[in-house]
């Protein structure tokens, strides 16, 4: 089908508003990789400019500025994927851009191979790989390959004064006191990646309720040490957006990181041990990437993915 001529530039600044539509056209593709998820789309729009619009049942999804090249995920939805490709393609033709296709999976590659042979390269792009995880690990943490992790849970519950509880407006502001105690401990200010991140984690705060965030914190002699949020990806998948303890606390990562996932399945603590997937709700965890940070990247593989969520780089090959 050839494309109308495009008079107009239908992608907008994403609002709150958008979420019902966004993840009503998310939810056809059922796709697990972190980039299609309104939140993660929401929180991080500022540092990524990131702007969407809809063409028939397709969502689109731009990043950049036109001085420095725009960027475009595959689009996600239901219809003929072909008019919704050529339209991006002509996007950044409009905009005298070239045109790049980022964390591109694989069967998305099979499908780009088939309908435009020969003209794009494929590049695998590991720092924007997801770290895919199995619930029942995450959650039992089993296993010789995770006493250390048992341990250090084990130990931060030694203290009589710890607690678990779930976020609510009640409590929120406590997140929100604890995340700023961190960015100055941390030096947010200093890293811009750090302070990218606070403001993310800025916007997932204020509008928690509005999002559909589910959350859980951690407390020490009624202090909040640690908290966490989340929500389903996709069909099968729970997705993991920020994880924030202090690290001079030992044990205060991997116990909400636990007990987290607990709470956000249909488990009670004394049912643990017999955990699996129907039980828990949900098959894999998805903690994102690691965006090339060594440290993160070990931290992640601690843990020990089921699999690597691969992602390519696409561009078009010069005629």
């Amino acid at each position: 089908m050839k494309m109308e001529p495009q008079t107009t530039d239908i992608f907008k600044e994403i609002n709150i508003s958008d979420k019902e539509w966004v993840d009503c056209l998310l939810s056809y593709s059922d796709y697990r990789s972190t980039e299609y998820n309104f939140t993660v789309l929401y929180i991080w729009k500022d540092v990524f400019k990131t702007r969407i619009a809809r063409l028939g049942d397709f969502l689109l999804i731009r990043s950049g500025e036109r001085q420095h090249g725009f960027t475009y995920l595959f689009p996600a939805g239901k219809g003929e994927i072909k008019r919704a490709l050529d339209y991006i393609m002509q996007d950044a033709g409009n905009h005298s851009v070239p045109f790049l296709l980022v964390s591109v999976l694989e069967e998305q590659k099979r499908i780009l191979e088939e309908l435009y042979p020969g003209r794009f390269s494929y590049t695998p792009n590991r720092n924007s790989f997801d770290y895919i995880y199995s619930a029942v690990d995450m959650i039992t943490l089993k296993g010789k390959k995770f006493q250390s992790k048992r341990n250090f849970v084990s130990r931060f519950k030694s203290n009589p004064e710890w607690s678990f509880e779930p976020i609510t407006k009640e409590n929120l502001h406590e997140c929100r006191q604890m995340n700023e105690e961190w960015c100055e401990l941390y030096g947010c200010t200093k890293d811009q990646s750090l302070s990218q991140e606070s403001c993310s984690v800025r916007c997932a705060l204020k509008n928690f309720e509005a999002l559909g965030l589910k959350g859980g914190l951690l407390r020490l002699a009624g202090k909040v040490v640690a908290f966490s949020l989340g929500e389903m990806l996709n069909s099968d998948t729970f997705l993991v957006h920020i994880e924030k303890a202090f690290a001079n606390i030992q044990g205060a990562y991997p116990t909400i990181s636990r007990e987290f996932l607990l709470y956000c399945s249909n488990l009670d603590g004394n049912d643990i041990q017999e955990a699996d997937e129907t039980k828990i709700g949900f098959k894999y965890v998805n903690r994102e990437d690691d965006a090339g940070d060594e440290g993160l990247r070990k931290a992640k593989l601690q843990y020990h993915p089921v699999f690597m969520l691969e992602k390519y780089l696409v561009a078009e090959l010069e005629k």
